[in-house]
């Protein structure tokens, strides 16, 4: 079972590339994120509307998106690929369309 992240004030290295990522109703902007493999990133999430998690099996981590709140997510792809992420957190009628794409790069 893998375990809830929520950090608001997760400090970021100088050198550390921050993405950052807007929960709505019921989409991810950006939809689609690219990654180097073997290059650590700081995946920055919020959202305005209601509770909403983020979750990429394939990449083993997850997140809960509390509105008002930044949320920071530390992420080390380990292989190249194309990986699915969702919202793991019912947020309404349309939940189930709420995904993205992560791609990760040699």
């Amino acid at each position: 079972m893998m375990t809830a992240a929520y950090v608001a004030a997760q400090a970021v290295a100088m050198d550390e590339q921050v993405i950052k990522i807007t929960a709505r109703k019921f989409a991810f902007t950006p939809h689609d994120v690219q990654l180097k493999k073997g290059v650590p990133v700081i995946l920055e999430f919020t959202t305005q509307d209601v509770f909403m998690g983020f979750n990429a099996p394939d990449l083993g981590v997850r997140a809960d998106i509390v509105p008002g709140k930044t949320t920071r997510l530390r992420v080390l792809p380990a292989k190249v690929g194309k990986v699915e992420f969702l919202c793991d957190v019912f947020c309404g009628s349309g939940h189930e369309e709420m995904n993205g794409m992560i791609t990760v790069l040699d």
